[in-house]
């Protein structure tokens, strides 16, 4: 009975890396800015030419540093894990954009609404995967690895604050590239502040669904 619930956290692991990974999708679609988790490795990807899906696991993997350098003696090197699952999702995201296509909601109030849905679908996604019990992602272990160094704050917080750091690295390296923006843009920002907001708004559902499922 005990593998089959790991299956089960295994199979809502990488659903919520899919939902994220859609959502990265949408938000380049919409040409308003990328989520905040895909628009630092998008930025990079543009810059250096090279794949999205390869510069998500490189960035990601400097999550990981910096978690160990907050975390010192008190990093769980099991966390090096997540290295391969950045490498999964980044092949999620390339999925995720040959799958949607060209798809995009005509007009700004569209584009909007597009971001409202990536914003929606991220949020879902990280519930989901955190949920699991399984290694967090490196955006979420940056969080968690601020929340225990300061207990006071709660975890959407420090979502917030990462999300909108990686945001404005972004910024500052596609003004420095290209003397302009791109796929950083007002949907990016709003993304960065309503995620960790959805997030808590919704949670206590998802999480009682994926405890009753996989434990």
């Amino acid at each position: 009975m005990k593998w089959k619930k790991f299956i089960f956290r295994l199979f809502f692991y990488a659903l919520g890396l899919m939902f994220i990974a859609f959502g990265t999708a949408i938000s380049i679609n919409s040409d308003l800015g990328i989520t905040p988790v895909g628009s630092l490795p998008y930025v990079i990807s543009r810059v250096s030419e090279i794949d999205l899906g390869i510069c998500v696991a490189i960035v990601f993997s400097t999550y990981i540093l910096i978690q160990i350098f907050i975390l010192r003696k008190e990093f769980r090197w099991v966390n090096l894990s997540q290295i391969l699952f950045s490498t999964m999702f980044g092949y999620f995201v390339d999925f995720a954009r040959v799958v949607v296509g060209d798809f995009a909601i005509p007009g700004y109030p569209g584009r909007l609404l597009m971001i409202g849905i990536a914003t929606v679908l991220v949020a879902i996604g990280v519930i989901i995967y955190a949920n699991t019990g399984l290694v967090n992602m490196p955006p979420e272990g940056l969080s968690n690895a601020l929340v225990q160094k300061f207990p006071k704050r709660a975890f959407y917080q420090m979502k917030i604050a990462v999300d909108s750091t990686g945001v404005l690295i972004a910024i500052i390296i596609s003004l420095f590239a290209f003397g302009q923006l791109y796929g950083v843009r007002e949907g990016t920002i709003i993304t960065a502040i309503l995620v960790g907001q959805v997030i808590k708004l919704i949670q206590k559902p998802i999480k009682a669904i994926i405890e009753k499922i996989c434990f």
